[in-house]
């Protein structure tokens, strides 16, 4: 049987930042399914580049001198290769907003089955004034908040939140205690987006990521294993970016919250489980995922979780949150990108787009 030709779909079309964050989880995942993939291939790897010029390159490797010495592409020129590299199934990589929106569309409209959530669903969780407005129709409890632009002043009375509606990794948070400190962090997240969200405080209890796959029987939603954050109530209240991303003494990209005294996976018996999960189900089905989905919840003194915001991607390398959920109930990361394969190639989508022998493929995936 040939290998299963999957597509990396890696970079930025908006920063070097994005750009940055994207390889680093690409590389990681690269690298592991290689290694895991060794003794009997079941991927060919094809890598597709693209650059804050949306400019599209074709390296062989995700090392930097492959990718700088890669012809650039217009999207034109880019459509007619990939089609000529005859994709089974793509992972898309790209953490910008076109990224988890157009480049996806872009795989949809030439028929390529990609792992993960619809560009709509990434849109909507990307807007976080939107995804909780969903979610909270659907019965999960979400802070009161405003949705602000320039000139509009908050209502809301300290302790508040201030964040923008369109950012990741916590860029532009801040915790206003007193009134008169509004104005800096509107500023601060204003920098990041033309929509701001002030919203009530909710006291520590505690801050935990739900993920969920759809890899059940029938399409059954699987809730796996919370993982909880390392904060404190005088001295760190919130997550910030610096919680999440550090640069190296190379002044490199790495990740900070994946370092045990950071975060790590919740008992399975522990009591605020049970709340956390109906809760992530409701917001999963509210927001139309496929696949899988992350939710940030914060839980207070008395135990009741708060949604967050949503996250629904997997880069399936070994420091994903989903990857790290999953290990911890016993799943692989070989067989959850088993499962996710299988679910997407097997999906009416991935029937039509490709041939029958990758389909059949998938089922010999299996790896130790």
């Amino acid at each position: 049987m040939a290998p299963l030709r999957m597509l990396h779909l890696v970079g930025s079309a908006t920063s070097d930042f994005y750009a940055e964050l994207s390889l680093l989880y690409a590389r990681e995942c690269l690298a592991t399914i290689t290694h895991l993939d060794s003794d009997s291939p079941r991927f060919t790897h094809l890598i597709a580049y693209v650059t804050p010029d949306r400019r599209w390159r074709f390296p062989p490797s995700l090392r930097e001198t492959d990718i700088a010495s890669a012809r650039a592409y217009s999207l034109s020129d880019a459509v007619r290769i990939l089609a000529l590299q005859q994709v089974d199934f793509a992972l898309p990589q790209m953490f910008c907003l076109p990224g988890m929106t157009e480049y996806r569309a872009l795989l949809q409209l030439m028929q390529i089955p990609y792992l993960g959530n619809l560009p709509a669903q990434m849109a909507i969780a990307a807007d976080k004034a939107k995804a909780k407005a969903i979610v909270a129709a659907a019965g999960v409890k979400v802070p009161k908040g405003e949705l602000l632009r320039r000139g509009d002043s908050p209502t809301i009375l300290p302790p508040a939140i201030v964040k923008p509606n369109s950012a990741d990794n916590s860029f532009g948070v801040s915790l206003v205690r007193k009134s008169e400190d509004y104005a800096a962090a509107l500023e601060k997240a204003f920098s990041h987006s033309e929509e701001v969200i002030v919203e009530a405080f909710i006291e520590l209890g505690r801050e935990v990521r739900c993920g969920m796959t759809s890899f059940g029987k029938d399409g059954e939603t699987i809730c796996l294993p919370l993982q909880e954050y390392s904060l404190d109530a005088s001295t760190q209240p919130i997550r910030t970016f610096d919680n999440k991303l550090v640069r190296d003494e190379k002044h490199n990209l790495d990740f900070k919250s994946k370092e045990p005294n950071h975060s790590w996976i919740v008992p399975t018996d522990d009591p605020d489980m049970p709340l956390v999960w109906e809760a992530a189900r409701q917001c999963h089905q509210a927001l139309g995922c496929r696949h899988y989905s992350l939710f940030d919840f914060r839980i207070d003194p008395s135990g009741q979780p708060w949604f967050i915001e949503a996250g629904l991607y997997c880069s399936f390398a070994p420091k994903s949150v989903l990857v790290t959920m999953a290990a911890a109930a016993g799943i692989s990361l070989g067989d959850l990108l088993h499962q996710a394969v299988e679910k997407c190639l097997n999906s009416p989508a991935g029937k039509v787009a490709s041939d029958a022998n990758a389909s059949k493929a998938v089922d010999q995936i299996v790896y130790a």
